[in-house]
């Protein structure tokens, strides 16, 4: 039975009081450091990823790990593989903890194209984030979803080992590593951490690197050159990344915005964003 169509204008609610727990789990997991949450400073950037989660019922999961019902976005056919393509977020102030928040999520447009591997779905989805009466997260992620048949294409690793260098950010994507982050942000999808399931059903090398966990590296290695307050962050996810491939993070700080990179150890590029402050 095919699954139902994403549709534009469905909206979902989510509230919970927002608990110190993940910060602290996400901080000693990247070995980053966390706000002093007790006195009110607010969450850093991309960290309400870690809350207001959905937690689908095992039986709306698909074979890969992903809910294939009743939830947003659903998938458009039976079979379709799920990639994170990028996004948009823009805090518009601090997220604290110890309060309620409520996260309302729907999709914002579904389009179809047709790439050279078959059918490609394209899904933006929208949060929106308040608490205390005001929204402070804006968000739009981006969603492909492609044929099961599809394969993506990897780079041969012929070429040596650049070592992080000054300003860089190099974080070992250990199969560990990539479970932990599944658990903290609930995703069942298999791809991350059954390596039998990743070789045997979808073709991949390796355990694929999330997207978010990308995202979020980027996030960490703007945050260490002192950005912070409201900001708009842009970031799209260039090229698929394997646990063996390792994960380097870089932030280049300018006066308008700031630029930030993922590559592998190799020295190729998988992820990029922009970053601009908004005070």
């Amino acid at each position: 039975m095919s699954q139902p169509q994403p549709s534009a204008g469905e909206v979902v609610e989510r509230t919970e009081i927002l608990l110190p727990g993940p910060a602290q789990a996400l901080g000693a997991l990247l070995d980053v450091p966390v706000p002093d949450l007790d006195r009110g400073e607010g969450l850093p950037l991309l960290w309400h990823w870690f809350y207001l989660l959905e937690r689908p019922a095992q039986a709306d999961l698909g074979p890969d790990g992903h809910p294939i019902r009743n939830c947003v976005p659903a998938p458009p056919g039976p079979g379709r593989r799920r990639m994170w393509a990028g996004g948009e977020v823009r805090t518009r102030g601090a997220l604290r903890c110890g309060e309620p928040a409520t996260r309302r999520t729907r999709v914002r447009s579904v389009q179809e194209k047709q790439g050279r591997s078959g059918p490609l779905t394209f899904v933006a989805v929208e949060h929106l984030v308040e608490q205390a009466g005001q929204v402070v997260v804006e968000e739009r992620q981006d969603v492909v979803y492609r044929p099961e048949t599809s394969t993506i294409a990897t780079t041969a690793e012929e070429a040596p080992v650049v070592p992080a260098g000054p300003g860089e950010w190099a974080l070992d994507v250990s199969p560990t590593l990539l479970f932990r982050f599944s658990a903290l942000t609930y995703n069942a999808h298999r791809i991350h951490y059954d390596r039998d399931y990743a070789r045997d059903v979808e073709g991949y090398p390796g355990l694929l690197t999330h997207g978010p966990l990308q995202a979020l590296a980027m996030a960490e290695a703007a945050r260490a050159t002192g950005c912070g307050g409201d900001q708009v962050f842009s970031y799209r996810l260039v090229s698929p990344l394997f646990d063996h491939q390792g994960l380097v993070a870089r932030a280049v700080k300018a006066e308008d915005e700031t630029t930030t990179a993922v590559r592998d150890v190799h020295g190729r590029q998988t992820a990029t964003g922009t970053l601009r402050s908004e005070r």
